[in-house]
């Protein structure tokens, strides 16, 4: 539990300008919501920001890595200064240094078969799927939708330039984005909807234009000598390819996210 310090200013003086645009209801609604966010990497780290900032109080961030020096070019929560700590704890920190009223669950595993039951979707009103592996991917949007949670999910963000041509559609009718393909495949085959809203680019994937030592082992944040990595799983190594990220892309699609999030929240309030 967090301990206000005797000047943290109040709820009404830290979202006062979001209150004037869509009025205290609203604000009591975003306040009341429960969201969480799956993948706190480039995409999932500024859903999660943008959400406490918007006035969401009650939040859930899983992610079973930790901090590379790669991340600091988009992830909100890594700097040059805590490479090798834990993504959702830094991030936990970096939340509740903007709103201390906040109460931010974070979580240092992965959403694959074996954690999956430890997750009770009938406590969140919103899931936010910011996550990279395929096969997990999957797994949390069928087990989200089965249990009746609202889902707004990350397609591929990376190898990527223009954030003008980011688009929200439902996974169904989004187009050009290859894991968007791949997940409509695979959930297809599954018998599982797809018609939960997306967030994607209509920007064809470009082609990495340097070598990178992620994913081969000689990364720097993959040591078997470093106690904050030995047991990480190498997530880069079990990725098909590599992707150049640009941080000005990655933001979009976190900020829309949390967009359509709030743009939910805010529905009833203002009936």
């Amino acid at each position: 539990m967090t301990t206000s310090h005797p000047h943290t200013p109040g709820r009404s003086q830290l979202f006062h300008r979001t209150e004037v645009l869509v009025g205290k209801p609203a604000m009591m609604q975003l306040a009341t919501a429960r969201v969480a966010v799956f993948g706190v990497g480039g995409v999932g780290s500024w859903a999660a920001e943008a959400l406490v900032r918007s006035g969401v109080e009650h939040l859930l961030i899983v992610d079973s890595d930790v901090i590379c020096a790669t991340n600091v070019n988009r992830q909100v929560q890594a700097t040059a200064h805590n490479v090798g700590r834990s993504k959702t704890d830094e991030l936990k920190h970096r939340l509740l240094e903007i709103n201390p009223h906040a109460t931010i669950e974070a979580r240092q595993i992965p959403y694959n078969p074996d954690t999956r039951a430890t997750f009770d979707f009938d406590a969140y009103d919103y899931v936010l799927d910011c996550i990279d592996s395929l096969s997990n991917k999957i797994l949390l949007l069928e087990h989200a939708l089965e249990a009746g949670v609202t889902v707004f999910s990350s397609m591929g963000a990376g190898a990527k330039l223009d954030p003008t041509r980011v688009r929200v559609a439902p996974l169904a009718t989004s187009s050009v984005c290859p894991l968007a393909r791949a997940v409509r495949k695979k959930l297809g085959r599954h018998g599982t909807p797809r018609e939960f809203l997306c967030v994607y680019s209509e920007e064809l994937p470009l082609e990495p234009q340097g070598a990178t030592a992620c994913g081969t082992g000689a990364c720097d944040c993959q040591h078997a000598d470093n106690p904050a990595t030995a047991e990480r799983p190498d997530w880069c190594r079990q990725k098909k390819r590599i992707n150049g990220t640009v941080v000005h892309v990655t933001a979009v699609f976190g900020f829309t996210l949390a967009g359509l999030v709030v743009q939910d929240i805010l529905k009833p309030a203002s009936r």
